[in-house]
C-alpha cells in the first residue's frame, strides 16, 4: 500500500468515524481558535512527516473544535448536513481533483452540472430555459443575479456596463426590505450599486415586505430598476409578496426581479407549502442553497436566470488560450473560475432523494420546527415569536434579553442541541432553523427538553 492510498483509507476511517459520533456527541465546540490553534501549532517544520501521521494527528489536534453541524440536533444558523450519497460524492470529487471552470479541463464535471441544474429548475418550479451556474453559496448567487439584472436594464437603457462600468450611466434603482439578508447588502456592495443607496421598503411584523409601500416605490421610479426579493426570512421563514412585486414590476418599462431564496425558495418543492412562493416564478433571477435544506455538503449553491444572454454577459471572460466549445463552460455563469466539482454532489443528492425524497424533506423539517414550536408554546414563560410556517422558530423567555441569552448559552453548553440567538425587533430571541436530514421527532423532543432544562434553571 503505497502513501497516497494508506492516507486516503486512513482518513476514510477517521471519517466515518466522526459521523457514527454524531448522534451523541456535544453538539457544539469544545474548544475556540486559539486552543486548537496551539494543538495544531509551532514553528514551520524542516523535514516532511508521513501522510498517515499527518492526517491522524490533524484529526486529534482539530476535534474539539469542530462542531457537530452534519449531525441531527444543530439548530444553529440555517446549516444542513450532507446526504450519504452527497458526502461519498464529495469524497470522489476530492479524489478526481477535476477543475470545474472549463469544459476542456473536465467534460465530467460540465456534465453533471448541467444535469444537475437541470433538475433543479425542475424541482424549484424555474423557467426550463434557465441559465443555472454553481456559485459557492446563494449570497454569491446574489451576487451573479444582480449583476445579470444590472446588464439587462443598462442594456435596454443604451448602456454596456461591461465594458464602461458605472461611471456616466443611468442610475439604477434598487428596491429590498428593511430585513433583506447581509448577502444582499455584499453583492450590491460588489457591484457598486452601494450597500446605502437603495430604497428599503418596510416590513410587516413577520419581516414580509409590505405590498402596498413596495408598490409604491416602484411605481415612483424612472429609471432603470431592480427589485430584490426575499423567499424565507431568515429569522422567521416569511415570504415577501413576490405577486404584488411582479404585478407592479410588469407595469414599469425596464425592471428586473430578483429572489434571495436561500432555503425559502425550497418551499417550492412542497405541494403544502407551494403556497408560499405563490409569484415567485415570475422573477427573472433567484438564488438558493444546495448545502442548505438540500444536505448536498459544502459548498454548493444555485442561482438561475431566465435570460441566460444576460447571465453569460455579466459573468463570461475571454482569453486567448481558452480552448472554448459548444458545450457547458461552468466558469460562464458564476464569478469563481478554477474550483472543485460542485456538480457531482448536487447530482447525486438529488438522485439519492428523487421529487419524492425532495418533498418529504422539507415537510418533515417543516413539521419539525412546528413540532418543536408547540411543546415551547405551551410551557410557562416562554413565547414563540414567529408564525411557524416553514423551519424557522423564533423564541423568547420571560420577554426578558438577558434570560433569553443565557437560556441559549445553558443549551449550547449542555451540549444536547445547538442553536443560537437573534435581535428580532429590538428584542433578544432564540432562533431554531430545522434543516438537516437525519433530524428525527425524537431529536427534536430531545432538544426542547434541553431548552426547557436550561429555562427552568
Amino acid at each position: 500500500m503505497d502513501d497516497r492510498e494508506a492516507a486516503l483509507r486512513r482518513a476514510a476511517d477517521l471519517g466515518l468515524a466522526y459521523l457514527a459520533s454524531l448522534d451523541e456527541r456535544h453538539v457544539g465546540p469544545r474548544a475556540d481558535a486559539a486552543q486548537v490553534r496551539d494543538r495544531l501549532g509551532g514553528p514551520l517544520p524542516t523535514d516532511g512527516t508521513d501522510p498517515v501521521t499527518v492526517v491522524e494527528e490533524l484529526a486529534t489536534a482539530v476535534d474539539p473544535g469542530l462542531v457537530a453541524s452534519a449531525g441531527p440536533r444543530y439548530f444553529g444558523f440555517v446549516i444542513g448536513g450532507a446526504l450519504p450519497a452527497a458526502a461519498a460524492a464529495d469524497w470522489l470529487t476530492g479524489a478526481w481533483q477535476q477543475n470545474a471552470a472549463l469544459h476542456a479541463l473536465s467534460p465530467a464535471a460540465a456534465a453533471a452540472e448541467e444535469v444537475a441544474g437541470g433538475w433543479m429548475l425542475d424541482l424549484l418550479g424555474l423557467p426550463r430555459d434557465a441559465s443555472v451556474g454553481l456559485p459557492t453559496g446563494a449570497g454569491l448567487g446574489n451576487a451573479v443575479g444582480i449583476a445579470a439584472a444590472r446588464h439587462a436594464i443598462l442594456a435596454k437603457a443604451g448602456w454596456d456596463v461591461e465594458a464602461r462600468g458605472l461611471y456616466g450611466a443611468p442610475e439604477i434603482t434598487v428596491i429590498i426590505g428593511e430585513e433583506a439578508h447581509a448577502t444582499v447588502l455584499t453583492a450590491l456592495q460588489y457591484l457598486g450599486l452601494g450597500r446605502e443607496r437603495v430604497v428599503r421598503i418596510p416590513t410587516d411584523e413577520q419581516g414580509r415586505m409590505r405590498a402596498e409601500a413596495a408598490t409604491e416605490a416602484i411605481a415612483a421610479a424612472t429609471g432603470p430598476l431592480i427589485a430584490v426579493l426575499q423567499a424565507g426570512n431568515v429569522n422567521t421563514g416569511a415570504f415577501d409578496p413576490a405577486a404584488a412585486v411582479a404585478d407592479a414590476v410588469a407595469r414599469h418599462p425596464n425592471a428586473w426581479i430578483h429572489v434571495d431564496g436561500a432555503f425559502g425558495l425550497w418551499a417550492a418543492a412542497s405541494p403544502a407549502r407551494r403556497h408560499l412562493v405563490a409569484g415567485v416564478e415570475d422573477a427573472d433571477s433567484w438564488s438558493t442553497d444546495a448545502h442548505k435544506w438540500l444536505n448536498a455538503g459544502y459548498d454548493c449553491g444555485f442561482v438561475a436566470i431566465r435570460d441566460p444572454e444576460a447571465h453569460r454577459a455579466a459573468m463570461a471572460a475571454t482569453a486567448a488560450y481558452l480552448m472554448r466549445s459548444e458545450l457547458r463552460e461552468n466558469w460562464e455563469y458564476v464569478f469563481d473560475s478554477s474550483r472543485r466539482a460542485r456538480g457531482f454532489a448536487l447530482y447525486a443528492a438529488i438522485r439519492s432523494l428523487g421529487r419524492a425524497g425532495v418533498e418529504a424533506l422539507v415537510e418533515r423539517c417543516c413539521d419539525l420546527a412546528a413540532r418543536m414550536a408547540d411543546r415551547l408554546r405551551e410551557a410557562d414563560g416562554v413565547a414563540v415569536l414567529n408564525d411557524v410556517v416553514l423551519n424557522q422558530v423564533l423564541v423568547r423567555f420571560g420577554d426578558d434579553d438577558e434570560r433569553t441569552r443565557a437560556v441559549i448559552g445553558r443549551v449550547q453548553d449542555e451540549g444536547v442541541a445547538w442553536l443560537g440567538g437573534t435581535t428580532w425587533k429590538g428584542r433578544a430571541a432564540m432562533r431554531i432553523s430545522v434543516s438537516n436530514w437525519s433530524t428525527t421527532e425524537a431529536d427534536a423532543d430531545a432538544s426542547v427538553d434541553s431548552i426547557l432544562r436550561a429555562a427552568r434553571a
